[in-house]
């Protein structure tokens, strides 16, 4: 019983240990195959780092791809655009502060990611962005007074997009876009502009109230050369027609008030003599 309890508690324990070898072996397979493997999500590239090559010059694309564990490393480095935002206090050319606001949109230069890995690192737009974007805009600002930054502003955000696009490749990053989102003065500045464009309303208002008396001063000019000529018209008519047409303007005057006369009540007509005269005898028909 014993001899024969032995052979088989031996081939148990030999079984139980060839299974043990074999799940050791098949996790230390699982783990080195997944250390071979690496993943490049869309959008993304990989930089290899190989310890005794170094960088690798090749950039590796989207999808899983095999590497030498422990002797190469991925480095993944995203390629799509992305926003970064900074603001610059910078000084005009007549010694004025401006606080300015800036919004990029950058991305790498993908066959120059092994390059910038080995120049910058992953995070290389951090580094680079903010130190050029600030010294372009001191550079551009610096050039003009602080009023021109308003009239002038297409002019300098276009002077700004051009030395930071150039300033950016040397450092192997494109620039899709390049805005001034914000633009300030300082208080003083700020009162001063405000005065003079009070300033420049009451100028106006004036040129405006000047412009009206002369209107008005020819205006009346005319109207009495009109008078004028009329009384002279007059003046000739009556002297060559005599007392006629002082007498027509007479009748016409009469007839007129005898019109509105009409409209009243408590207006009574009594002829006078044949010439056809009326007399009108308000006070006389109220007595009745």
């Amino acid at each position: 019983m014993a001899a024969a309890g032995g052979p088989a508690g031996q081939a148990a324990v030999s079984f139980l240990t060839n299974i043990a070898r074999a799940a050791i072996g098949l996790g230390a397979g699982a783990s080195l195959l997944g250390s071979s493997l690496y993943t490049v999500d869309g959008g993304q590239r990989a930089v290899i780092f190989d310890r005794f090559r170094g960088v690798l010059p090749d950039t590796v694309g989207e999808g899983t791809h095999f590497l030498v564990p422990w002797l190469q490393k991925p480095y993944i480095f995203d390629i799509r655009t992305r926003p970064h935002t900074f603001t610059s206090n910078s000084g005009t050319k007549d010694l004025q502060m401006v606080n300015l606001s800036l919004r990029l949109l950058s991305r790498p230069d993908v066959s120059q990611l092994p390059t910038i890995f080995t120049s910058l690192g992953t995070e290389y737009d951090e580094k680079v962005l903010p130190s050029i974007g600030n010294e372009v805009l001191k550079a551009v600002v610096a050039q003009f007074n602080a009023d021109q930054l308003l009239t002038d502003r297409p002019h300098v955000s276009a002077l700004v997009r051009d030395a930071l696009i150039r300033r950016a490749r040397e450092f192997n990053i494109i620039l899709d876009d390049v805005a001034i989102t914000h633009l300030s003065y300082g208080v003083e500045f700020s009162l001063a502009v405000e005065k003079k464009q009070v300033a420049q309303q009451e100028a106006e208002r004036s040129k405006f109230l000047v412009a009206r008396a002369e209107q008005e001063r020819r205006a009346a000019i005319v109207r009495a050369e009109g008078e004028s000529e009329s009384a002279r018209l007059i003046s000739e008519a009556t002297a060559s027609a005599g007392t006629g047409l002082i007498e027509l303007r007479r009748i016409e005057a009469a007839k007129e008030i005898a019109a509105e006369l009409s409209k009243s009540p408590n207006v009574a007509y009594i002829p006078a003599g044949n010439n056809g005269n009326m007399l009108l005898g308000l006070n006389a028909a109220m007595s009745r």
